[in-house]
């Protein structure tokens, strides 16, 4: 699997629901998919995903599930019926829990006649230093056992990309402009190093979310992606 043209999602890092409807009505239809992350999650629940839905985004929910089988296979199946874009697991989980997900998964989407959402493995958190060599083993294993892709670095997009020869989904985190501290993110690129390197959604947060102008920032994002891709 992979998309035809990259894209990008803003993550929604802030306290409160009232923040996060203020930056999506200032940002959508622009930016038309937010991540809701176990901050925001946590606080608001699923009301946080109804929300965005009723203004016709999509909702990459950020929960990196990571528990036995069972409990995460249910998980799974909650969050599908919420009809969100994707999600992600850790794909340290291990080949039973991923399958697990998967299957529950599938089966979710066919009972209620729902779109699936694509199941994106965790390989290394791009607050840490990762071997090129660990994130290819993992990531080659989630898309084995069925995974639509794998979060990671632009650093390591275009090495799995040559490694792996199967269709899958590649999201990096910790784009940031030419300057921009990179704060707690060691592994951070550019919206054209990331494209380059084989990213399919580039992820987005506080450059946008700190900025004075958060819809110049972000219109400056996208056209960055339109020139990179063009």
């Amino acid at each position: 699997m992979r998309i035809s043209d990259p894209k990008i999602i803003l993550a929604l890092d802030v306290d409160t629901i009232d923040e996060a409807r203020n930056f999506a009505d200032a940002l959508y239809p622009k930016i038309n998919i937010f991540k809701v992350g176990s901050h925001l999650f946590t606080a608001y629940g699923p009301g946080v995903v109804e929300m965005l839905r009723q203004k016709g985004a999509e909702v990459f929910l950020d929960l990196k599930y990571f528990d036995i089988p069972n409990t995460v296979a249910k998980a799974v199946s909650a969050a599908a019926r919420l009809k969100i874009k994707m999600l992600t697991l850790h794909i340290s989980g291990g080949r039973e829990m991923i399958e697990a997900a998967v299957e529950s998964a599938k089966k979710e989407a066919d009972v209620r006649s729902i779109v699936r959402p694509m199941l994106i493995g965790v390989t290394v958190l791009t607050s840490s230093n990762a071997a090129s060599g660990d994130v290819l083993e993992m990531a080659a294993a989630g898309i084995g056992w069925g995974l639509d892709g794998v979060v990671c670095s632009a650093n390591e997009a275009e090495f799995l990309r040559g490694k792996i020869k199967k269709d899958f989904v590649i999201v990096t985190p910790g784009i940031r402009p030419d300057g921009f501290s990179g704060d707690d993110q060691k592994r951070v690129a550019t919206v054209s190093e990331a494209v380059k390197a084989g990213s399919d959604f580039l992820v987005i947060g506080r450059p946008v979310l700190k900025a004075d102008d958060p819809l110049a920032a972000a219109e400056g994002f996208l056209k960055d992606l339109t020139g990179s891709a063009g």
